[in-house]
Formats: structure tokens, C-alpha cells, sequence
């Protein structure tokens, strides 16, 4: 912990093989045991874990085309099909917003898509249109995390 981190308690309890830490601005992270498969084969950054309902597992799951690798309760985990890092989902209770999101992923269409008919998938899905700009528009999932739609990124 010589980086700064200091130990937090999220209500782990001890069997459950990870340590929670937070860095010095207070954002929480795990430190895995050794021997969990659930992050095997995921590399140095195993999961991105988030707070949300298991609607926006299954929306990000649609909208990124990533195969919900957990789906129990409600507790949702995504990874891409080619492996890498695992985005999860805890599930109800959800904290209450106290800032910003901190964190806005960016999205850009795949081809054969187009701008507009990804802005129009991606609601279909359950996503939220908040903004128009001339280089993105701005949506919330169905839990309000914000993320964006980019154009012209090639």
C-alpha cells in the first residue's frame, strides 16, 4: 500500500477472497485472490465493477454484442468475445448518485451501421437520447450511467 491505497469495507465478507481498497481520491477496487476462476484468463484488470440492476447488464450486452458471461439474480457480467477485461454489474441495493459520472464510455457505429441507425438501436435497446452535438450525442443507459455516440471516428 505504499502507492497510497488504504484498505475500505463495502460489506465483503472475509469468504468472499478479495480485499477492498480505495486510492487516495477514494475509488474502490478488489484485489483477487489467487485462484478465481471467475477472472481467469481476464489479465491484469480482471472486472470493471459497477453498481447496477441486471436490465443494464442485458442492455450493455446487446448494445456492445458481448455475451453475458454471468447472469445470476441480479448480478450481470459482460466480456467481450475475444476476452479481456469483464465489465459486472452487483445488482439492487443501488448507491445513490452523490456526483457526475466519472467514467463515460464512447461508442462509434460499426459498419454496416450508420450514425442515425445506431442512434436508433441503442434506444431501442433501452438507451436514453439526452444530447445532440455536432461530433456525438450524449444518452444514459436504463440505470442513467452516461456514455456516447461518436461520429466520424474513423
Amino acid at each position: 500500500m505504499t502507492l497510497g491505497a488504504r484498505h475500505t469495507d463495502v460489506g465483503q465478507r472475509p469468504e468472499e477472497g478479495h480485499r477492498v481498497l480505495a486510492d487516495p481520491e477514494g475509488n474502490e477496487f478488489c484485489v483477487i485472490e489467487p485462484g478465481n476462476t471467475f477472472l481467469a484468463g481476464c489479465g491484469r484488470i480482471g472486472a470493471l465493477a459497477c453498481d447496477g440492476s441486471h436490465a443494464v447488464g442485458v442492455f450493455w450486452s446487446e448494445a456492445l454484442g458481448w455475451p453475458l458471461v454471468w447472469d445470476e439474480g441480479e448480478e450481470t457480467a459482460i466480456q467481450s468475445p475475444h476476452g479481456g477485461t469483464k465489465f459486472t454489474w452487483g445488482g439492487p441495493p443501488l448507491m445513490p448518485r452523490t456526483a457526475p459520472d466519472r467514467f463515460t464510455p464512447d461508442l462509434t457505429p460499426e459498419p454496416p451501421s450508420t450514425y442515425d441507425s445506431e442512434t436508433t438501436r441503442l434506444q431501442t435497446l433501452g438507451a436514453r437520447l439526452l444530447t445532440r452535438e455536432a461530433r456525438h450525442t450524449l444518452f444514459t443507459d436504463p440505470d442513467g450511467n452516461e456514455f456516447r455516440l461518436l461520429v466520424g471516428t474513423a
